[in-house]
């Protein structure tokens, strides 16, 4: 028999006692390590690994479930046994997990800087290759409530809907916002067009009562932020 002709290892090939899903079952999903947790969403293996080993492949070619966060759906497709329907579970199980933890108020990251945005920020941003434009929506304590994805392509004043910034935070009841974008040429000067729509931005916010606490740039060579620079703030 060929390689390619072996049956891939499943779950259901592993001893009872070694089943993730059943033990999860009868124990608790605290029971499971990481990479029996990603074998549940996996499934089955290939040949040659069971669906443990292939998560734990995983784990080890991205760093952990952090590094596997802020991988692309095309780069867990690029890893043997992997195709689009079980990277894209995993990304969905992993993002349920975060957004778990944004609903407790204690364990939601305090922003008060453009330090603390470009730390929880910059893995997600600084390294792809297209625009990219979020709102960061806050409370009154400037504990963050939600991370929300307005455009994916090329950003600039005249494509920007303002509406659309604001529409999350009117929806979330948010106090303030902070709008960050990436440079994908690695450079993160702000642009005439980033000021521009970060004045347009700034002035919807005050007809809104929704204050813009920044409007911050993003790249792989450092991040800018315009209201530290004056560029659009007065």
């Amino acid at each position: 028999m060929r390689e390619n002709d072996r049956p891939a290892y499943r779950i259901a090939d592993l001893e009872i006692s070694d089943r993730p899903r059943e033990r999860l079952v009868e124990k608790g999903a605290s029971s499971l390590n990481k990479a029996e947790l990603l074998a549940i969403l996996l499934r089955t293996g290939v040949p040659g690994e069971n669906a443990v080993q292939v998560g734990q492949r995983l784990l080890d070619k991205f760093g952990g479930l952090e590094g596997i966060q802020r991988a692309s759906i095309a780069e867990i497709c690029d890893q043997h046994g992997v195709g689009e329907a079980k990277a894209a579970q995993i990304k969905a199980a992993i993002e349920l997990g975060s957004r778990l933890k944004m609903d407790k108020v204690e364990d939601r990251p305090t922003i008060n800087s453009p330090e603390d945005v470009a730390d929880l920020y910059k893995y997600d941003l600084a390294e792809l290759e297209q625009e990219v434009l979020l709102v960061i929506l806050l409370d009154t304590r400037n504990h963050l409530i939600e991370k929300v994805e307005i455009y994916r392509g090329s950003v600039n004043s005249s494509q920007v809907r303002v509406a659309e910034i604001f529409t999350p935070a009117v929806r979330r009841n948010a106090t303030s916002v902070i709008v960050v974008h990436n440079h994908p040429s690695g450079d993160p000067t702000p642009s005439p067009d980033d000021v521009s729509m970060t004045r347009a931005i700034i002035q919807a916010g005050k007809l809104l009562d929704i204050d813009v606490l920044d409007h911050m740039v993003i790249a792989r060579n450092g991040f800018v932020s315009l209201k530290q620079r004056g560029l659009g703030f007065v």
